[in-house]
C-alpha cells in the first residue's frame, strides 16, 4: 500500500502508478536474459539520444554524409580514369617494344649460362633456320659451325667472367644447312645471370668487301 497523506489525489495516483510500473519492470527483468535486458536499455538510450539531438541536426548530418559520399565517388572516378590512362600508355609502350624486338633486323637472344635459348625474336629464328617456338630451350652452341665452336665458347665464357660487353665473329650452320657469317655482341645482366645476345648477319657485307 502507498501512503500520500500530504499530496493531492492526482499526485497520489502518479506515485502509485510509478511504483506499480517499477515493480512490473523489475519482475519482467527477472525473466529476461542479460542480453535482452541490455538491448532494452540500449533502445531506451537511443530513444533519449534521438529526442535530444532533434530532427534539424539529423538532417544536417545526412547532408554532410551525402556530400562526403559524393566527393569520395568523384575521387574514385578520377583515380579510375588515371589508372585507365596509365594502362593505355603502358599497353602502347608494350606494343611498340614488342614490335621493335620481334621484327628488328638483328637477331636477339636470351641465353642461360649453359647456352640454352630462353627467348629469341623472329630474325634470330631465321638465322638459325627454324621456327621460333621450336628453338626455345635449344642450345645455341648446336647452331655454331664446328670450325667456329672454339671461338664461340671462348667468347661465351669471357662474357660471364668479364661482366662487360664482348664481341666476336662466328659461322652459323653446318654441312646440312646454309652457313652464314655473323657478328655478335653479348653481355650478362640481371640477378638471373642471363646473357643478352645480339647477332647480325654480315655474310653479304664480307662478300662485297672481301670477294676472295
Amino acid at each position: 500500500m502507498v501512503y500520500c497523506a500530504h499530496q493531492s489525489d492526482n499526485g497520489c495516483r502518479n506515485v502509485s502508478y510509478q511504483h506499480i510500473k517499477t515493480t512490473q519492470m523489475n519482475s519482467e527483468e527477472q525473466n529476461l536474459t542479460d542480453a535482452q535486458i541490455l538491448r532494452i536499455k540500449a533502445e531506451e538510450h537511443l530513444k533519449e539520444t534521438t529526442k535530444k539531438v532533434g530532427r534539424p541536426l539529423m538532417e544536417t548530418d545526412v547532408k554532410k554524409l551525402l556530400h562526403e559520399l559524393q566527393v569520395h565517388q568523384i575521387e574514385l572516378e578520377m583515380q579510375n580514369e588515371e589508372l585507365r590512362q596509365a594502362y593505355e600508355t603502358a599497353e602502347t609502350a608494350l606494343k611498340k617494344y614488342t614490335m621493335l624486338y620481334d621484327f628488328a633486323p638483328m637477331g636477339y637472344f636470351t641465353l642461360d649460362g649453359d647456352g640454352s635459348i630462353c627467348e629469341l625474336n623472329f630474325t634470330g629464328a631465321e638465322l638459325l633456320g627454324d621456327k621460333r617456338f621450336a628453338l626455345v630451350n635449344s642450345n645455341f652452341k648446336l647452331f655454331v659451325s664446328d670450325k667456329s665452336k672454339p671461338l664461340f665458347n671462348a667468347f661465351f665464357s669471357k662474357v660471364y667472367t668479364s661482366l662487360s660487353k664482348e664481341s666476336c665473329e662466328v659461322m652459323l650452320g653446318d654441312d646440312n644447312t646454309p652457313q652464314c657469317l655473323v657478328y655478335m655482341e653479348g653481355i650478362v645482366t640481371g640477378d638471373d645471370r642471363k646473357c643478352l645476345l645480339a647477332v647480325l648477319d654480315i655474310t653479304g657485307y664480307k662478300k662485297q668487301n672481301h670477294p676472295d
